[in-house]
């Protein structure tokens, strides 16, 4: 049986394990490396346990650090690992520091490089996740991607070989786990009724690290008429200290903070809210995935599709007033099975008994 390193660290790359493994499995010896760019129990943690994901074989512990000292930490400590378990193959999710070390060892020490998520473009070179897609992308043997718009910008690149379109495997997350979160979670006991919240995320860098802009989020947050419930990232939460942002969410009776939630609890929150309100990329996808309004606080995304359908809509923090946004949001149109049809990761090993 050949063997695949897979290279991961952040929580969304849990949720893709979650959905790959298990039929990965199956064909291949598959040898885990958490990184652990995700280093918090409510951020990761809890996702090995509630997810069933295969314990790790090497938890790395890199934790937080600068963009390029934690992209180095990872790449010496994976590189020790895959010299030590000679893999077929190496294979990586998304965007992330943890994706980019994990190319980055397969490139130097010549071992076929799998990209699942491939070919996302924000085309926003200021985004660390663009220059980690683009660079993984550029190295890759196999690329995975949910898209034929992914495809046309791996053409547009030069990128024509070793490229599928299979689907998106965090479809198949959430048609495999949501009866799941609908039987271990309930509205009512988190004091929610369905269709009558928000669902709040701020998380990336451009939102949080400065203070005029998480000033304008939780500023517009505050004046909505409706109550937004909000799990609070722990970068947000650092900030909203460091900046003394505390008394806008003290004053706004509307806004719930609590911790960060788990992958289960979260699509429940997603399916049953009135509208989102994020930066996250994958929550994006799931608010579509739900036929959930989104609004996304951010100027450009990967997930273009979400946009050209009506279900999402990019928003400036500094220049738009959320309130007024939010009643004119109407539901967009749905267009079946635009990211696949839930069984991305069956097709994506089948790929894989042909080609390693």
């Amino acid at each position: 049986m050949k063997k695949i390193v897979t290279i991961a660290g952040t929580r969304p790359q849990l949720v893709k394990i979650a959905a790959v493994s298990h039929i990965l499995r199956q064909s291949f010896h598959e040898v885990l490396v958490n990184t652990g760019q995700h280093y918090d129990y409510n951020l990761a943690g809890v996702f090995f346990d509630e997810l069933n994901i295969p314990k790790p074989d090497y938890d790395l512990g890199i934790g937080s650090d600068t963009h390029g000292r934690q992209t180095g930490k990872m790449l010496i400590a994976a590189e020790e690992v895959v010299e030590k378990e000679q893999p077929d193959a190496i294979l990586v999710y998304g965007d992330t520091n943890s994706t980019l070390a994990g190319a980055l060892v397969a490139s130097k020490l010549h071992i076929p490089l799998i990209h699942i998520e491939a070919g996302l473009r924000s085309y926003n070179k200021l985004m660390p996740e663009e220059i980690n897609r683009i660079m993984t992308d550029h190295v890759s043997d196999l690329l995975f991607t949910p898209t034929e718009v992914a495809v046309r910008n791996l053409q547009n690149e030069g990128i024509t070989k070793g490229v599928f379109t299979v689907g998106d495997v965090m479809y198949d997350a959430v048609l495999n786990n949501m009866e799941r979160a609908e039987q271990k979670y309930n509205l009512a006991d988190l004091g929610l009724t369905p269709k009558e919240y928000y669902l709040g995320t701020i998380h990336r860098p451009d939102n949080t690290d400065s203070k005029e802009v998480l000033t304008a989020i939780l500023t517009s947050f505050s004046k909505l008429k409706e109550a937004i419930y909000l799990p609070l990232h722990p970068r947000t939460k650092k900030k909203v200290e460091q900046f003394g942002l505390g008394h806008i969410l003290e004053q706004a009776k509307n806004i719930k903070i609590v911790e960060p939630v788990s992958y289960l609890e979260m699509l429940l929150l997603e399916k049953n809210a009135k509208g989102i309100i994020t930066d996250s990329g994958g929550i994006q996808k799931e608010a579509y995935f739900m036929k959930v309004p989104c609004i996304t606080l951010r100027t450009q995304t990967e997930w273009v599709e979400t946009v050209e359908t009506g279900w999402n809509q990019l928003v400036d923090p500094l220049v738009t007033d959320l309130a007024n946004i939010l009643q004119k949001t109407q539901n967009g149109q749905p267009i079946d099975n635009i990211y696949g049809d839930g069984n991305a990761a069956t097709r994506i090993t089948k790929i894989l008994e042909q080609e390693i």
